[in-house]
This record gives C-alpha cells, structure tokens and sequence, in this order.
C-alpha cells in the first residue's frame, strides 16, 4: 500500500471480527512502529499485547473510568495493545536536565508518534484498530503488571474490521496552514 493511500484509507474501527490476529502479524506491526522517530532516538515506546479475554474484561470494566462505549469496544476486540512508554528519558540531558521548557512532555509526544505509526502499519497489514484514551492508567498498569519506570500512554484496540466507516469531513487545508 502506498504511503499517502495507508493514511487517507485509515479509519478508526471500533467493531471486530472474532478471528484473533497471529502474534507474527503484530510483531511485523511494531517492528514497523519502531522506526517511529523519537527524542534523540530514545525509542521509549513499547507494547503490552493482552490477548487474554478475561484480562481485557477486567480492564474494561475496573479501568474505563466508566465510559461504556469504550468497555465495549475492548471486549469486542481480539487483542487490546496497551502502548507505554518509558519514563524520564525523552526531553532530558544525560546529567537529568530538562532540554526544554517541554521538560518530560516529550515522552507524551514520543509515544503519539509511535502510536501513529502502529495504527498505520496495522492497517496496511489489513488490520483494524482504534486508539483510546478514557481509561485510568495506573489501573491499567496495575492490571497489567507494568514494569516499573514505565506509564501508560494510550490502549489500542485491534482486530480485524467488521465495519468500513466513512472518512469523517476534513478541515479545508487553508483552515490548517499558515506560510509566513
């Protein structure tokens, strides 16, 4: 799939099919994602993959903050791909310094991009996912038994696609630029 046709067909999907998506397949994902550009290339970024219908019913019902549409996008998903990131690396010097007046928000930034670049890559392997981002991270760090150092940054919900939405309207180019 061509670069600029991957981004304008690209769609959030919040239905699935049950078929579950071979781990090969996803790692193809995130070794796509990894070439992300980072902060001096920290790479920060990683993915926790739950598979487990059990575990994702618990997150979705301890960790949505009560958002209903999200506990059901979860559980109507094969795999949910909790995305993290490592804390306190992007936006710092070596001696712990702040490189910015963004200071640790780049690692916010970071795992965007990362994320961005898995939704991508996902769908050019004819993947469907959504990224969600009403959920209450330390119950989903605790869940998951997230390594220590790291923050939740996003969950992704992913499968294969059992809805084809339209592209929402977009905003008239002059709207988003400005040539000074």
């Amino acid at each position: 799939m061509e670069t600029l046709q991957c981004i304008e067909t690209r769609r959030s999907i919040r239905k699935f099919k049950a078929q579950q998506v071979p781990q090969e397949t996803v790692r193809e994902v995130v070794a796509a994602a990894a070439y992300a550009p980072s902060w001096k290339n920290t790479q920060v970024t990683r993915y926790t993959v739950v598979e487990n219908a059990d575990l994702k019913a618990k997150i979705a019902e301890e960790a949505t903050l009560g958002f209903e549409h999200n506990k059901g996008i979860i559980n109507g998903a094969p795999a949910l791909v909790v995305v993290t990131m490592v804390h306190g690396r992007s936006g710092f010097e070596r001696d712990g310094s702040y490189t910015t007046s963004k200071e640790d928000r780049w690692e916010v930034f970071d795992a965007g991009l990362a994320t961005q670049t898995f939704s991508l890559a996902a769908h050019d392997k004819g993947l469907g996912c959504v990224i969600l981002g009403i959920f209450d991270e330390n119950k989903v760090a605790e869940l998951i038994g997230l390594d220590e150092g790291q923050k939740v940054a996003a969950l992704v919900a992913m499968g294969y696609a059992d809805e084809a939405p339209e592209a929402p309207k977009r905003k008239a180019v002059d709207d988003l630029v400005k040539f000074v």
